[in-house]
């Protein structure tokens, strides 16, 4: 079985942090978005639904929120690293709690 492998942009300033998606075209199939440091998101101003992964300093998949709907809120404690993935990639990519994850 081969690893999937995702396209990963990086929010590590505060100014891309603070934009997130917001600043970049709608997320495509394989792609996603790492904000680091980062423990909580929320899709105030958003128009479509998120996957959102929370993961530890080592990678290790944490919490998975599936479809994050517009003008919603989430945190996970002990998050490090917030993956932002179109909605359903996460089920498509089979990416659960315990999952390993590189996000560099």
């Amino acid at each position: 079985m081969t690893t999937p492998t995702l396209h990963v942009m990086h929010a590590d300033s505060f100014r891309a942090r603070l934009l997130g998606l917001l600043a970049l075209p709608r997320l495509k199939p394989g792609e996603a978005l790492a904000i680091k440091p980062c423990a909580s998101v929320h899709t105030c101003f958003m128009r479509y639904a998120i996957d959102v992964l929370y993961l530890d300093r080592d990678g290790l998949v944490l919490k998975v929120v599936p479809a994050l709907a517009p003008w919603r809120f989430s945190a996970c404690l002990g998050a490090r690293t917030t993956l932002e993935l179109a909605a359903g990639e996460a089920e498509r990519l089979r990416l659960r709690p315990g999952s390993r994850i590189d996000p560099n």
